[in-house]
């Protein structure tokens, strides 16, 4: 399965090209202001990529998902566009499962509180799952900001190292972009931000090919 994964686009979206591929993944933050006009402008475009499938999750700037999920879900009616929020599908045999949940960091959509706030989230993520979406990082893997600190969520690595899905693809950490190992763990760990902070050589989708 060749798959193509982006994130945190935050309106900038029509400057990513994207190659044919069976699986477009994007990890959140479709919108800049969390507005309903730019998930509608998100969606189109989204929608009209030349992916087999496509699955969305959103982020902490996509407010209108959180605050208006009724209005949203609108937008999505009649694309071939597959929105996970704490839940799960399966495409081509593989079982893929998506939050948009993340540590609390000011007032933004879909923030939990580290602790049992939190982890009641990843305690819903299923064994057996191929592909993990996550707006947010797990701790100490491609989370680390520009000043030096790892900001990814403990509750999350717990998880993802009892699940140990195929592959775990991220954004939200915009300068942490980048592919990367976990000591112990079969999982393959994508950081696909396409954000400002990235040098211009940098942006773009990330590729990878998921085997049986």
């Amino acid at each position: 399965m060749q798959i193509v994964c982006i994130s945190d686009t935050h309106m900038r979206h029509e400057r990513i090209p994207i190659p044919p591929c069976d699986l477009l993944i994007h990890a959140g933050d479709m919108t800049r202001r969390g507005q309903l006009l730019e998930a509608e402008a998100f969606v189109r475009w989204f929608a009209d990529q030349p992916a087999r499938h496509k699955v969305l999750v959103a982020g902490n700037h996509d407010l209108c998902c959180e605050r208006k999920p009724g209005r949203f879900a609108a937008l999505l009616e009649g694309t071939d566009i597959v929105y996970l929020e704490d839940s799960e599908v399966e495409i081509e045999g593989r079982r893929i499962w998506g939050s948009p949940v993340t540590p609390t960091f000011r007032n933004m959509a879909f923030n939990r509180d580290p602790g049992p706030d939190i982890r009641k989230h990843w305690d819903a993520v299923p064994s057996g799952i191929d592909i993990l979406v996550t707006h947010g990082p797990p701790r100490s893997i491609l989370d680390r900001m520009i000043l030096g600190k790892n900001v990814g969520c403990v509750e999350l690595l717990e998880r993802v190292r009892r699940v140990k899905p195929k592959l775990h693809v991220f954004g939200h950490i915009h300068e942490a972009r980048g592919k990367a190992r976990f000591p112990g763990l079969p999982t393959r760990f994508i950081n696909a931000a396409n954000a400002r902070l990235l040098p211009v050589g940098q942006r773009g989708p990330t590729m990878v090919t998921l085997s049986e």
